[in-house]
């Protein structure tokens, strides 16, 4: 057998290097490079290995932990999941900054790969410098966290046993069933240790993401589900766009006129304009969507894992008789709802029940009029909604309107936290598929700047927008300098509403009069004082970034345009009006309200909640 001598981190990477991934006869080099913060955990390990035997990976530098790992999961996200970054830090700190990010990644169904550097496998500097020291178990570290958010967890604590954890890690991260993040821990002496490894080990490695075929007993019996609906609707999901099933899902619909409602991770798999597309679904749906969800005897969950605000915590489907059809490449998310299943890549699922429905003549009572006549209605909302004039100043959803009317269509939008998810799904109408980049599964606050960077790193030759909260950029931009270090232009647009303004709305409409949200200045025991005026703008030119503020529509228009003609990373400081945003129309959300209280409206509040929950029934 023919070796060959190398420190378990430069093997890593060699065998990284070689990683390729096929679907439907297309390959793609699956590991695109490593993002990286350096520390004592990591530096002479990886590090070593990075600057000397990096092979064709790039190398991107990190700012900010958390930071990095969205970054990476939102290029994952853009790539269809084909293509990946892994990520690096020290022990301890480093390490444990990785951890939200994580879990963003995982929920979200997205592949990321994590090299937290670890404790010494000797133990003979115990404690190193960051360490975590358990009393009762010396096995555990800073990075057994990432157990609990990782799909693939494994710590190498001898260089042999990377050809192991290495061949699990890409089993876990190229299966669009069981991704999510992967965590090697990496135990700083053992990266640097040397092993001979055989040269097979770093031999290209195909991996072939055959499309799960649709079993056919599991399609006859959605066929005949199908047979006894008369008000169908569809709810794409993610999975629709992940197994490029757009164009499927589109003739579907249409040879069998069922209505289409989006999640947020499936919003532009049609366009906005599509006969059939009733737009957003749920809590933050439309009134077209919620309309005929609470209609439907039959729903067609294709893609999709039904978060409670896909589904208004369960009571979006009125119709006594509901059932539900579930369509996904995953076990987990197929079987949830008490549904039918067909455990199936989304797009050999839809091939295959199209197929189920044609020999059968399927047909349902939906009038494709009456369909027409609820988007025509939600189309003139809309176009209110983006014309709303405050006397305040500019409401949130002007300043949508404005940036829809105003940005290419091909652009990105990359959106994550607060009270714009919620109207970017209402109202914005993307007009191809991968326009609209949503992380709503975790909804991580700080994920739009580095998710944007993302972006524009798998789609560099799109313009790319993130939308972002005051609250999102403070809690974390720090990717906007790595952005400008790698010449990876974006724009961010910063709404400026003085706070948490989503949480404080969500608090006031359950009887609170205000607590703990908005950037106020202390006035005696509470921040009851004056709005903080913070210079975003400044902030970001601060950092080398072109900066622009807008206060009205015009400002905005033409700072949106002066963006688009920038070279670098741009930001647009957007002032609006707080609690500007939508709400309604036929959606609810079950909070948990305190049935006792010093106050009587959050009292009131609990017991409307009550009744709310003993009026609806709730789906399985």
């Amino acid at each position: 057998m023919t070796t060959i001598r190398l420190t378990m981190a430069q093997a890593l990477l060699k065998f990284l290097d070689q990683q390729y991934v096929s679907v439907d006869g297309t390959e793609t080099k699956f590991v695109q490079g490593v993002m990286g913060i350096f520390g004592h955990g990591n530096v002479t390990g990886l590090g070593e290995a990075l600057e000397n035997s990096a092979g064709n990976l790039k190398f991107i530098q990190g700012k900010n932990e958390q930071g990095m790992v969205h970054a990476a999961t939102a290029f994952a996200k853009q790539s269809n999941r084909l293509q990946i970054y892994a990520c690096t830090s020290s022990i301890g700190p480093g390490a444990l900054n990785m951890v939200t990010a994580a879990a963003t990644a995982t929920v979200n169904r997205i592949p990321v790969l994590l090299l937290p550097g670890d404790n010494f496998a000797s133990r003979q500097p115990d404690p190193v410098l960051q360490q975590l020291e358990v009393a009762n178990d010396y096995t555990i570290s800073a990075n057994e966290p990432f157990k609990a958010v990782s799909k693939y967890w494994d710590r190498i604590t001898r260089p042999e046993q990377l050809m192991t954890a290495a061949v699990q890690a890409l089993r876990v991260l190229t299966d669009p069933a069981e991704t999510g993040a992967v965590t090697l821990a990496l135990p700083q002496d053992v990266q640097a240790e040397a092993y001979d490894y055989p040269l097979s080990f770093f031999e290209r490695k195909v991996h072939y993401i055959d499309r799960r075929p649709a079993a056919s007993d599991a399609v006859a019996r959605a066929a005949q589900l199908m047979r006894r609906a008369r008000k169908p609707l569809i709810i794409a999901g993610g999975g629709v766009l992940y197994a490029s099933a757009e164009q499927e899902l589109a003739a579907f619909a249409a040879a069998y006129c069922i209505p289409v409602a989006e999640t947020q991770a499936g919003k532009s798999a049609l366009p906005w304009n599509h006969p059939l597309n009733v737009g957003a679904i749920g809590v933050t749906g439309t009134l077209a969507a919620n309309t005929l969800a609470q209609e439907a005897d039959l729903i067609i969950g294709i893609g999709t894992r039904y978060s409670d605000f896909t589904t208004s915590s369960k009571s979006a489907f009125c119709n006594p008789g509901v059932r539900f059809l579930n369509l996904n490449v995953s076990a987990f998310d197929s079987s949830k709802l008490n549904g039918t299943a067909i455990t199936a890549d989304a797009k050999a699922g839809i091939q295959a029940l199209a197929a189920a429905l044609q020999t059968a003549d399927y047909k349902n009572d939906h009038d494709l009029s009456v369909i027409g006549e609820l988007k025509h209605e939600w189309d003139v909302e809309v176009d209110r909604l983006f014309a709303v004039e405050h006397e305040a100043g500019m409401a949130q959803t002007r300043a949508l309107g404005v940036i829809q009317e105003t940005i290419d269509p091909s652009s990105i939008i990359v959106c994550a936290a607060g009270s714009l998810p919620g109207d970017l799904h209402r109202l914005w109408r993307p007009a191809e598929p991968k326009t609209y980049h949503m992380e709503y599964g975790f909804s991580c606050m700080g994920y739009e700047i580095a998710g944007a960077f993302g972006a524009s790193l798998a789609e560099p030759d799109r313009d790319v927008y993130a939308i972002a909260g005051d609250g999102s950029y403070l809690m974390l931009h720090s990717e906007l300098v790595t952005s400008l270090q790698e010449g990876r232009k974006f724009t961010i647009l910063l709404f400026d509403n003085h706070g948490f303004q989503c949480i404080h709305n969500l608090q006031r409409s359950q009887g609170s009069a205000g607590f703990g949200n908005e950037f106020r200045y202390r006035r005696g025991n509470r921040l009851a004082g004056d709005f903080m005026p913070i210079d975003f703008a400044g902030h970001a030119r601060s950092l080398g970034a072109k900066a622009y503020k807008a206060s009205n529509p015009e400002q905005l228009r033409a700072a949106l345009l002066a963006a688009k003609q920038e070279t670098v990373t741009t930001l647009i400081e957007i002032s609006v009006v707080p609690g500007t945003h939508t709400d309604g129309y036929k959606s609810w959300w079950n909070v948990g309200v305190a049935e006792v209280s010093a106050s009587p409206k959050v009292v009131q509040a609990s017991e409307a909640m009550k009744a709310k929950l003993k009026s609806i029934t709730l789906t399985s």
